[in-house]
């Protein structure tokens, strides 16, 4: 297991990493891997850039001491219950149940899982639902007319109802996933409840995330005392659930928010998840809430949740609610979802009418915003991170309204092709980075990637499933009534290596030449549309990424101060978004051409190719010397003062090298850049990244006259304009450059890691990118 002292403080029974609680921001920042903390009152940027493991990012800020779901499975003892709470749950203490185990043996260094090397194909089968087999019961609730104000009799009605948590003892002590789960899900709630009630920390206001991160803690709070009541019948569970509602309602020991709007309407998404934690807490404790309980968790809920969803929606000259006007991406849906959450929760209890009235206008918004997030190629609108709010809200409004009413009521339907959505995710995860361009958002908290789950089974699609069970973020108790104890087999098993999204917004590509192998080498690649991304976008058309031998060798530097002026001012050319380092044309992996940022207009056009080549069940894969793919995008819309500019990528020699090619006619100076973490010596045409042990040579073939590498610090040319705010400093991170006067040149440029397995690396031909095919760079 990797070990991040002095960040480490300790180990939990499964040899897996507790981490010490510190409110200090810069306390969990590693130069040279994270943005360096904010400066003093500015908002801490929320997420690690590129080259951290991931498992840090969830827990870092405010809320430390978090287990993750996966660990540790091949230790020889048996993993203790985390309390007499989790032994009585679960039933067993062991981590291997009638002689099953989870397929992942372990976490990796980047907190992935990492797989048992082995070429018994009969150890990993076929991926498979067989929902005819289920495990849970028939739903008892069907509703020959299901509609949002005729709901199930019986409590709970969001998520979880009653009959799924009647078959949670027996799939705890027989299924390996449910046991771990279980067990991480009383772990985390014993952490918690030693912890005082979430504090009131509001970041930035209306400009910032509020208290978006406050009220991510609270609802990750409820629902683990709630769930851990419900598996115990141990009071002090509802108990520990009601001192954090009363904390939040501003009724506990301590002052708490303002006394008006004291769920931050003005930032709705903090509202939403609050309303989306009363509601859960609600229902879910149900039958041991006293009449004054409920009557004061509906006052509360009323006052400072659905009274704002109601003016938002219903007052015209309202700000709250533009999340609702044609807004297709998280907001939408995390809005939306936690609305329609509470109002299930309560309705039929409401005195006020709130809830019916939003009930009438949450799930038709949603419908009509929320699910066209997902492009008709499955990439989210805005970027990879933000995949995870959005699909999280998605999803938990779309279970809780099928629990609820017996429909989805058009949340899986309306966008037909909503359902690709687990591909995207899938393919932007390399061994060691997420293709994280753009804004990587605030800390995800409860926003875990257990949206797959729900749709493995809704979509029928055991793949995702597959693919997130063994995740470090799955140990949710949404994980519990999401996952179908029925799936079967290995997601890698006929999944392709590579994939395109080709939708004019997204234009993206991502290769790969294993699924299970951790030091496999990854590329990800991405043209697209530069503006509708919700403002959360880069000047990034040609940007790239590279994974190889377990090493992050070019990454994302993710996003910049979200408090900073003009920020997510506008995506026009003049907007100042793009006067900050991390947000402009130079902070890329791609070219700056004439010292100026991309056009904003730029429409790309795409070609590309794969030999389709798929993993099957082993974990050992070596693809064939001929196995490639490749991603040609016209990018000359996206500058200024060029006749043409032109970038290919592809993989080459068995997926062990990548070759990088870019023909530019340009009126102005040309310069090559990307950006990473790697110790970087130039030589001429060479360069040697040196990072993590590993080796990789850079070589520019057939140099164009004066073609030389060099580097520089990522920052700002003296030239650029001079932003509202600072940027960030990017400690640790190197750029690689490229650069020439205005001319016209092709510029090839050779990644090559140096695998130490017997490889011989090659030099390809020299091959223009209009005649790229699948054959063109064969090595017979």
């Amino acid at each position: 297991m990797a070990t991040y002292d002095p960040l480490q403080s300790s180990h939990n029974h499964t040899n897996y990493p507790v981490y010490q609680e510190n409110a200090n921001p810069q306390f969990y920042q590693s130069t040279g891997y994270i943005t360096p903390a904010r400066p003093a009152g500015k908002k801490t940027s929320k997420w690690v850039k590129f080259g951290i493991p991931l498992g840090i990012l969830v827990i870092a800020g405010v809320v430390v001491g978090v287990v993750l779901g996966i660990r540790a499975h091949n230790n020889s003892s048996s993993a203790a219950a985390a309390s007499s709470q989790a032994a009585a749950a679960s039933g067993s203490g062991a981590g291997h149940v009638d002689g099953k185990e989870v397929f992942a043996q372990a976490t990796n260094t980047w907190f992935l899982p990492s797989y048992p090397s082995t070429t018994d194909t009969s150890l990993y089968t076929t991926p498979t639902l067989n929902s005819a087999l289920s495990a849970w019961p028939a739903d008892p609730f069907q509703p020959s007319n299901p509609s949002v104000t005729n709901l199930r009799p019986d409590r709970p009605r969001l998520i979880a109802p009653a009959h799924k948590w009647a078959a949670l003892p027996n799939l705890i002590a027989t299924d390996p996933y449910y046991h771990l789960w279980n067990a991480t899900i009383f772990e985390n709630a014993t952490i918690w409840d030693a912890m005082v009630p979430v504090p009131y920390v509001n970041d930035g206001g209306t400009s910032g995330n509020g208290i978006l991160d406050v009220a991510r803690q609270i609802k990750q709070r409820v629902k683990a005392f709630s769930y851990a009541y419900r598996m115990t019948n141990d009071t002090h569970w509802a108990d520990r659930c009601w001192e954090e509602l009363q904390n939040a309602a501003g009724n506990g020991t301590t002052s708490w928010g303002p006394d008006v709007d004291k769920w931050d309407s003005g930032h709705f998404l903090d509202t939403a998840e609050m309303s989306a934690a009363f509601g859960i807490a609600y229902d879910w404790l149900y039958d041991i809430w006293t009449d004054e309980q409920k009557l004061a968790i509906r006052t509360t809920l009323v006052n400072y949740g659905l009274y704002y969803g109601i003016q938002g929606y219903t007052v015209p000259t309202t700000y709250i609610a533009w999340w609702a006007n044609d807004i297709k991406g998280n907001w939408n849906c995390v809005c939306n979802g936690g609305l329609t959450l509470a109002s299930l929760a309560i309705l039929g209890d409401d005195t006020s009418g709130y809830a019916e009235t939003l009930l009438g206008l949450t799930v038709t918004n949603a419908t009509n915003n929320c699910v066209f997030a997902v492009s008709d190629d499955g990439t989210w609108s805005e970027t990879n991170d933000y995949w995870y709010f959005g699909a999280t809200g998605h999803a938990e409004m779309t279970s809780a309204l099928m629990t609820a009413t017996g429909s989805d009521l058009g949340m899986l339907t309306a966008n037909p092709n909503f359902s690709k959505t687990g591909l995207f995710h899938m393919y932007g995860q390399g061994p060691t980075q997420l293709f994280a361009w753009g804004d990587t958002g605030p800390n995800k908290y409860t926003a875990t990637a257990n949206s797959l789950l729900f749709y493995a089974s809704a979509y029928n699609v055991p793949e995702y499933a597959l693919f997130q069970r063994d995740q470090f973020d799955s140990g949710d108790p949404w994980s519990m009534f999401w996952y179908d104890p029925q799936t079967s087999g290995a997601f890698w098993d006929g999944m392709p290596l590579d994939h395109t999204f080709d939708n004019s917004t997204d234009q993206w590509m991502s290769m790969r030449s294993s699924w299970t192998d951790a030091n496999a080498l990854f590329v990800g690649v991405k043209a697209g549309t530069l503006q509708g991304h919700q403002t959360h976008n880069d000047l990034d058309v040609g940007d790239f990424v590279i994974d190889a031998l377990g090493t992050t060798w070019f990454g994302e530097l993710g996003d910049g101060n979200y408090l900073a002026p003009d920020y997510f001012s506008n995506d026009t050319q003049g907007s100042g978004r793009w006067m900050y380092y991390r947000k402009m044309t130079e902070g890329q992996n791609t070219l700056l051409i004439g010292a100026t940022n991309q056009d904003v207009t730029a429409t790309p056009s795409i070609t590309f190719g794969t030999t389709n080549d798929t993993q099957g069940s082993s974990t050992v894969y070596t693809p064939d010397g001929d196995s490639t793919a490749y991603f040609v995008a016209d990018m000359t819309s996206a500058y200024f003062n060029v006749t043409s500019v032109k970038r290919g990528i592809r993989l080459l020699n068995g997926r062990k090298q990548v070759l990088l090619q870019d023909e530019v006619t340009a009126g102005a100076s040309v310069q090559w850049r990307a950006h990473t973490n790697a110790t970087v010596s130039t030589s001429g045409t060479t360069a040697t990244l040196t990072r993590n042990n590993q080796t990789m040579t850079v070589s520019l073939l057939n140099a164009p006259n004066g073609a030389t590498f060099s580097t520089s610090d990522a920052v700002r040319l003296p030239t650029d304009v001079t932003p509202p705010e600072p940027d960030q400093p990017n400690t640790g991170v190197t750029v690689l450059l490229i650069t020439l006067p205005a001319g016209t040149y092709t510029l090839e440029v050779l990644f090559t890691p140096e695998w130490n397995d017997g490889t011989t690396a090659v030099t390809p031909p020299s091959v223009a990118l209009d005649s790229w095919s699948l054959t063109s760079h064969n090595s017979s």
